[in-house]
């Protein structure tokens, strides 16, 4: 079978690049070595954790919120397996959708392990064993990423769980300690102190959510220690040993120190995730790796051998379906002889707990380093009518501009909706759009949006309602 394009992997980077593909007139085909499509985002990742956030968030907020607004209830009572089946329909509803889009846009698809013995060639192995090789002028390597482990403690999806694990628990545990203070560790662990279980979360450096603006963190810290989530910072974990019920965690402070032991029903690994390359035969056609297993590309995705590219979670850059995403549409529209591009300056970044935490561009931190001089403006959820109105005025929103242009470099956003807030400040970047520029720009009264002009306001001192 010949084609012009063949992707290995049919998560966000690799069903949209082939979908771009075929958009643009080539002949396209994937291959997908689970049973759905999607890859992580859909089946294990994204899609069901947001499924269980909202269903968390609603949970919680009809037992401690719904008195504040007048509204009476009895104690609401889960129902952790309906909670499940909403989270497995709509990852069916998501899933389902990719295939009709593939079968739409004439993709043809290949169930089974892809492997390239060779440019131009990919052989696809069946659960039967069957060996199919498909002849194709390119192809694109979209395999994700898998879990990262930690030496000494090791997952077993039913005391120690991974994020796939920790999204199909089948009671809510008496106690969750969480390994990693990072996005992941810090969605599901909210998930399950919402749903009644006491959370912990230790993490090996001195704050939560490396690389996000530090001062956005810290207070997003106190926000979810007010909720009841416990943390342990500047330790490590060293051990795992599991008894009847349970599990007990050896744990030192990261610079050294006195070992401690912690119990938990349930242990959440949380550190991190690495690229999924293992069986593609990378080394014996000779595509180049980096030191961190990432496979080495150029600016228009390719690799070390000619005719073979790679996208998303196997290339260097932020491990984000939305990244992964604009890749696939960037190597397609090359392929097809356009100019694909991707701004790696204005790429979002969230947390979906509640508040939610959200970025876009450099933080503080990262000007500070590269000697960059900038203004900040500042506005509090607290002034915001909206915010008090639906008693969501935990959090803030940043600005960061420039001090000679004024160019906005980056927007840091803790709150309520922080998420689809961030979107406008992704929209100005992306045309280099200055603070004034979003300051003057008239915002709908009363949103929560209104904080993002007014922090816009404040760069240059002229905020109005603070």
């Amino acid at each position: 079978m010949a084609y012009d394009l063949v992707v290995i992997g049919t998560g966000p980077g690799g069903y949209v690049c082939a979908i771009r593909a075929a958009q643009l007139g080539l002949k396209t085909a994937v291959v997908e070595k689970w049973a759905t499509h999607g890859g992580t985002c859909l089946n294990v990742g994204c899609i069901p954790s947001k499924a269980l956030l909202h269903a968390s968030e609603l949970f919680d907020e009809a037992g401690h919120g719904f008195a504040a607004f007048g509204i009476e209830v009895n104690k609401p009572k889960l129902n952790l397996a309906g909670m499940m089946k909403h989270k497995q329909e709509t990852i069916d509803a998501n899933v389902q959708g990719v295939a009709f889009l593939l079968k739409k846009n004439k993709i043809d698809v290949h169930f089974g392990v892809g492997s390239i013995p060779a440019a131009g060639k990919v052989q696809v192995t069946g659960g039967d064993g069957k060996v199919t090789t498909l002849e194709t002028k390119a192809i694109c390597i979209a395999t994700g990423s898998e879990v990262a482990g930690l030496p000494g403690v090791e997952i077993d999806e039913k005391q120690i769980v991974s994020s796939t694990g920790a999204l199909a628990l089948g009671k809510v545990p008496g106690k969750l300690v969480v390994i990693g203070a990072g996005v992941i560790g810090l969605e599901l662990g909210s998930v399950w102190r919402r749903l009644g279980a006491e959370v912990e979360v230790i993490e090996y450096l001195d704050r939560i959510l490396p690389g996000m603006d530090l001062e956005c963190c810290k207070q997003f810290q106190r926000i979810l220690e007010k909720q009841g989530i416990g943390f342990r910072l500047g330790a490590k974990v060293t051990g795992a040993e599991k008894i009847k019920g349970g599990v007990k965690l050896s744990v030192e402070p990261a610079k050294g120190g006195e070992k401690t032991t912690i119990g938990a029903d349930v242990v959440l690994v949380a550190i991190g995730r690495k690229p999924y390359t293992a069986g593609l035969g990378l080394e014996a056609v000779g595509v180049k790796l980096d030191a961190r297993g990432r496979i080495e590309t150029d600016h228009h995705y390719r690799t070390s051998v000619p005719g073979i590219y790679a996208i998303g979670d196997v290339i260097t850059g932020p491990m984000l379906a939305h990244k992964a995403e604009d890749e696939g549409v960037a190597l397609a529209e090359m392929l097809a002889g356009k100019a694909g591009h991707v701004n790696y300056d204005v790429i979002p970044g969230v947390v979906y707990t509640f508040p939610e935490i959200a970025s876009v561009g450099k933080t503080e931190e990262e000007l500070k380093a590269a000697g960059i001089a900038y203004n900040v403006g500042k506005f509090p959820f607290m002034a915001n009518g909206r915010a008090r109105a639906n008693r969501t005025t935990d959090g803030f929103v940043k600005v960061l501009a420039d001090k000679a242009t004024d160019r906005v470099l980056g927007v840091h956003i803790v709150g309520a909706g922080a998420g689809e807030m961030i979107h406008e400040a992704a929209v100005l970047m992306e045309f280099g759009g200055s603070s004034e520029d979003l300051a003057r720009t008239c915002h709908a009264h009363p949103t929560m949006s209104e904080a993002v002009k007014e922090a816009a306001m404040a760069v240059e001192k002229r905020q109005i309602h603070m």
